[in-house]
């Protein structure tokens, strides 16, 4: 029981911190996820220590909720998603998912190398700059109403093969650290996998809802058709991570059938009240990861500012190029769009502690790095849309007059 108590109080301090960040930031013109993750930060071990590290850790009872409110965010904006348009800015996304991994990975690695490592290692430095945060990015694009417009779609498309070739470059290195090198053909095979996974459900599914989804509400309950793509998100997140994916790629997927279905409005109302109960979860969770401590002498202060800053360079540079026949506004969201690496940094600064590659301190410098990222990101985005659409109403205008 004395568990269980545990468990509540912390569920509660999670979601009031949440609300109360996320209002703060609001207030100060900022989206509500950048207060979200600074509230992590304050209640988390390395300021208030309302949460512990115990409490955050993989498998724990908040962990699954933050990856559950991270997966039903990825279907909710795979519900505004539909394959038509995504087709029409594929080459697009490609070059900025190719050129977002290659430049933070070559990056990344020579200034690992010039940091002391050997190039092994660095490579598994390089591969903590690669691949982006879908799910703070899709945030921001959500809270600002801007998911329909093209830069949006870029953004989500290539998120998608910037995750297939992060999870590939991750293998690669993953398997020099244990001195066996790595079988080309093991990859192909993956990678073949993965392509396939996401060919087969995302065209399969589309066409199947587009055919027929009265289906859906067969079953007596009001909320079928809802339970019914729930079940379907959850499902297709699991099986993405059967195919060496993130389970919200499964989940925008997922999320992308739902919105071939007659039902794709009512689907979007009724599954707001999960997303204000659970997503503030991943959020929180985020922020409360970095140890602050392991920051607190001048040398790491300024590896975290060199790291950054690479980060930041080199994804914007990677998307800028990648989406320049959007012009040079739209190519600029696009790139700070998919700078944020969020969750995916931290996942592989573990799997870097676990094998030995980062010291302690190494791994506080890249979690921050990647919370970092997430932090300033959103703000310049929010700013950037804002002022694209400003730009587009005067041009209307003055077309009008």
């Amino acid at each position: 029981m004395h568990h269980a108590n545990d468990i509540l109080f912390a569920l509660f301090i999670v979601f009031v911190a949440a609300q109360i960040g996320a209002e703060i930031a609001q207030r100060l013109k900022l989206p509500g996820v950048v207060g979200e993750i600074a509230a992590g930060c304050v209640i988390g071990p390395s300021v208030m220590g309302w949460i512990t590290p115990e409490q955050i850790a993989t498998g724990t009872p908040l962990d699954v909720l933050a990856e559950i409110g991270v997966v039903l965010l990825l279907f909710s904006v795979g519900l505004e998603t539909r394959l038509e348009d995504l087709k029409k800015v594929g080459k697009a996304a490609f070059l900025v998912g190719v050129l977002g991994v290659l430049l933070p990975f070559g990056m990344g690695g020579f200034w690992g190398h010039a940091s002391g490592f050997d190039w092994g290692k660095s490579l598994f430095v390089a591969a903590a700059f690669v691949a982006t945060s879908a799910g703070i990015t899709a945030r921001v694009l959500q809270e600002l109403g801007a998911l329909q417009r093209v830069e949006s779609k870029v953004i989500l498309g290539a998120a998608v093969i910037d995750d297939i070739l992060a999870m590939l470059l991750l293998g690669v290195v993953v398997s020099l650290q244990g001195g066996k090198g790595f079988d080309p053909m093991h990859l192909v095979v993956v990678l073949g996998g993965a392509i396939g996974f996401i060919a087969v459900i995302g065209w399969g599914g589309t066409r199947v809802m587009r055919w027929n989804s009265t289906w859906l509400e067969k079953p007596h309950s009001t909320y079928s058709p809802l339970l019914i793509v729930l079940a379907l998100c959850l499902g297709l997140a699991y099986v993405s991570t059967l195919f060496g994916l993130a389970a919200i790629i499964g989940a925008f997927l997922a999320g992308m059938i739902a919105s071939e279905t007659r039902q794709q409005h009512t689907l979007e109302q009724q599954i707001q009240p999960l997303l204000a109960l659970l997503t503030p979860f991943f959020f929180v969770l985020t922020g409360s990861k970095i140890d602050l401590h392991q920051l607190a002498n001048a040398d790491a202060l300024i590896a975290l500012l060199v790291v950054t800053v690479i980060a930041i360079v080199s994804k914007l540079l990677g998307g800028f190029l990648g989406a320049l026949s959007l012009g040079r506004m739209g190519a600029t969201i696009v790139g700070f769009g998919m700078v944020p690496r969020g969750e995916v940094g931290v996942v592989i600064a573990s799997l870097g502690l676990a094998a030995g590659v980062f010291s302690d301190q190494m791994y506080a410098i890249i979690v921050a790095m990647s919370l970092l990222t997430a932090m300033v990101t959103p703000p310049i985005l929010a700013w950037l849309l804002k002022r694209a659409a400003k730009t587009a109403a005067s041009t209307e205008a003055q077309n009008a007059g």
